[in-house]
Formats: structure tokens, sequence, C-alpha cells
């Protein structure tokens, strides 16, 4: 394959030379090596984000017996959301200290951790503070999506880079529905008193995808050893406003994911099999669409689709916040299933956006096409470790805020008409920064589908 070579470094697989917008090296072998390893990627990411979701159903088989309310299971689950937000930031820089292929392997055996603790403590009689120190111990399994994303990112040229991320990201976030579906079967067969039988499950899935990372994934120099790219990242505005709309579209499916069983339990009165049985519809449309997401940002631009999910969102959250005032379980779900597939959509277009608007931003400094490309790599992998971890601390919003309502209310009416307000800010925001003065917003380069190549401002 031209201009690529594989050598033996530090102990692992490692590519020396990486240039996937060569469009002759990207033919001749560079995208076959970039779909293995998005394969494997997709694999290990999917394990991380069911043991980050573990407590969403652990609550499920938690009943009298545990003495703990359901204030007390938000915490749990806020928990694991806020440690899974806050490792995704050290998570981002492993890639570039340790290589993508290495850090994978790492961060799947890091899962066995809380599976075993899960498996030791999980039976009433265990102190709350156990519980809560084991539901933080999930949160190594929310910092794979961010280095999972990093990684993936530099495999990819421009013009692919919707479509894989969406790809990584949804097969990751099906994890989520996985884990539910898993939960509803052991619930449904063995009964709430055998929560044990769900996390053996998970052990040797566990394994599995440490190994496959281990013989069919690669490193990639060019990303190695880059932790001033992070920093750089953090200094520019587009990241933190990237991490601020990620908050309304990952935010909104982590937090929702989380605490979606809950809510049916506390506010509608299901029974832990009830709500297993629903739980997992919504999540799992959630993650089969956000490559849907990705693939329309490719084709009409990032920040249209975006603007278009998050006015969506606003609107089925009115059909949320009707359903609770009138205690209406069909219409709650109908609008709540419309919520998680939105919010997959939107997840899609604003990973989309980020590499468009760094190297858009790198040519407008006067970058060449192959600096330019090299550039919003190198700067979009480190800045998408940060929005990751800013919108995944979104989930943990949401469920401290479905705390509050609770503790006050029993209803989460409270909370919807809070989250609402927080979507047509999105609206706002999406709008003024990228779609209102596109001369102000950072073009990005896109494929007019005939081949040329040229700048477009709404494909940010």
């Amino acid at each position: 394959m031209t201009g690529t070579t594989t050598a033996p470094r530090r102990g692992g697989r490692w590519i020396e030379r990486w240039d996937p917008e060569d469009e002759t090296f990207w033919r001749e072998g560079g995208e076959r090596i970039a779909r293995r390893n998005l394969l494997y990627s997709v694999v290990s990411e999917h394990i991380g984000f069911s043991i980050w979701s573990l407590w969403s159903v652990m609550v499920l088989f938690m009943g009298p017996q545990y003495g703990i309310d359901p204030a007390g299971k938000f915490f749990l689950i806020a928990t694991a959301t806020l440690v899974g937000a806050l490792v995704r930031i050290p998570y981002t820089f492993a890639v570039a200290r340790f290589g993508g292929r290495n850090w994978t392997v790492v961060s799947a055996l890091l899962l066995l951790a809380p599976t075993i603790a899960a498996l030791v403590v999980m039976e009433p009689g265990t102190s709350y503070g156990t519980f809560l120190a084991v539901a933080a111990l999930t949160g190594v399994g929310g910092g794979n999506f961010a280095s999972s994303m990093t990684n993936i990112n530099a495999f990819f040229p421009l013009r692919k880079k919707g479509w894989a991320l969406g790809l990584n990201a949804g097969g990751g976030n099906i994890g989520v529905p996985v884990v539910q579906l898993a939960a509803l079967l052991v619930i449904g067969t063995a009964g709430a008193g055998h929560p044990r039988l769900l996390l053996w499950t998970y052990l040797p899935l566990i394994v599995l995808a440490a190994a496959l990372a281990l013989v069919r994934m690669d490193n990639l120099a060019p990303v190695s050893n880059d932790g001033g790219a992070v920093r750089e990242a953090a200094r520019d505005a587009h990241t933190w406003i990237m991490a601020f709309l990620y908050v309304g579209t990952f935010g909104s499916f982590i937090g929702y994911g989380f605490a979606f069983g809950l809510v049916l339990q506390t506010q509608f009165g299901r029974t832990p099999l009830q709500a297993a049985s629903l739980t997992f519809i919504g999540p799992l449309l959630g993650s089969l669409v956000r490559p849907v997401g990705g693939a329309l940002a490719d084709r009409y631009g990032g920040a249209r689709i975006t603007l278009a999910t998050f006015v969506a969102m606003a609107a089925a959250t009115g059909v949320v916040l009707l359903a609770s005032v009138r205690a209406s379980l069909p219409v709650f779900l109908v609008g709540f299933t419309a919520l998680f597939a939105l919010s997959g959509l939107g997840n899609g277009s604003t990973y989309k956006m980020v590499p468009g608007i760094f190297q858009a931003k790198a040519l407008a400094r006067g970058l060449d096409g192959e600096a330019a490309a090299a550039h919003g790599r190198r700067l979009s992998g480190a800045a998408m470790g940060l929005i990751g971890a800013v919108g995944a601390l979104g989930g943990l919003g949401i469920n401290l805020v479905f705390r509050a309502a609770f503790q006050q209310s029993g209803s989460g009416t409270a909370a919807f008409t809070t989250f609402l307000g927080f979507y047509a800010v999105c609206c706002a925001v999406t709008w003024a920064v990228y779609l209102r003065r596109p001369a102000a917003a950072p073009a990005a380069v896109a494929d007019d589908g005939q081949g040329e190549r040229k700048a477009q401002l709404t494909s940010v």
C-alpha cells in the first residue's frame, strides 16, 4: 500500500505513516485498515457502554429489601454518569500517550473491576456507601467512548467522518439497550432476585473484546505523543460551543437511558419486569439512528441537521410534559421514544461538525489541503474527548434534575419543563453561531456529490 508502513514499535502494532485524505492511499489499502479498526473499536466501546449503564438496570433488581428509596437510586445512577464523564478527559490523552490499539486493550480489561465488584456486593444488607463506590467504578466504561472516538477519527478522511464516527458511536451506544434487554431476560426467567446472572454474562465478553483489540487493531504513530493538541483544542471557543450542544444531544441520550426505567417504576407504577420490557426501546432506536445523523450531516450539513433535531426534541419534550401532567403512559412512551431517536440523530450530526470546523479553520489560516486535513484530524480528535466529557455531564444533570423533581413532587413534570427550556437555548445557539451569520462561522470542506472539493459553510 502506497505510503503506509506497519512496524513493531514499543511492543505493539504501529502504522508509521497515515494519510487518509490521499485518495490513492485510501483506495489501495487505507480504507481496509480503517474499517477493520472501526469494527473492533465498536466491539470494545459497546461493552464499555453496557458496563457504564449497568446501574440503570441494577436498580431494577433492588426491591424494598435493599432499603433504598427512588432518590437514592437516582443518585447511584448519577454517580456512574459523573465518573464516566470525568474519566473521558484522561482517556482522550491516553490515545496519544499509548496508542489507540494499546489503550483499547487496557480500557477493555479495566471493565473487569466494576463488574467483579458488583458481583461481590449485589445483595440486600450491603451498605449504601458500598453501592455508591461500586457504581462509581462503572464510570470507567464511559471513558471508552472518548478514547474510541479520538482513535477512529484519525483513521478516516473528512468526507467519511460523519458515517464512521456515527457508526462507531452508535455501535457503542447500543450497549445501553443491550444490557437492558439482558436484564429483562434475567428478570423474566430467573426473577428480580438474581442480578448476578447478568454480571457473570459480561465477564467473558469483556475478555473477548480485549483479546480482539489486541490481535486485530493498530496504533497510528502520527497520533502518538501529541498532548499539546488537547491544550490547543481547549483554548478554542468552538470546542466549548460544541460541548454545550453535545450536552443537549448525548447528555439527553445517556441521561434518559439511565433514568427511563426508574421513571417508569416511580411515576407510572411499573414493576421491574414491566419497566425492563420498555426501557430498551428508546436507547436502541437512538443508537441505531446515530449513523443516520452522521450520514445526513455529511450530505446536508451538520448545523442544519443539529438545529432541526433540537427543534424536534423541544416538540417531543412538550408531548412528554403533557403526558406527565395527564399521567398518560402511552403518550409518555411515544414522546420519550421520540426523544431517544432524535438525540441519536443529533449525536451523529454534532460529531460530524467537529472535524469540519477545525479543518475549515486550518484552511482559513492558509494551510493547504493535506496540511489542513492533518491539522483538522489532530485538533478534532483532541476536542472530541473534551466534548464527550462535557456531553456526558449533561446525563448527570438530567439525573440530578429528575432526582430533585421526584423528591419535591413525586413526578417528573418539573424536570421535563426544565429540559424544554434547555432545548430552546440549544436551538438559539446552533442558529446564532453556525447558521445566522455564515460568514463568521468556520467553513468546512465537503464533497458536493460530483467529486469536486469546495468550501461549504453549512457542512459544519
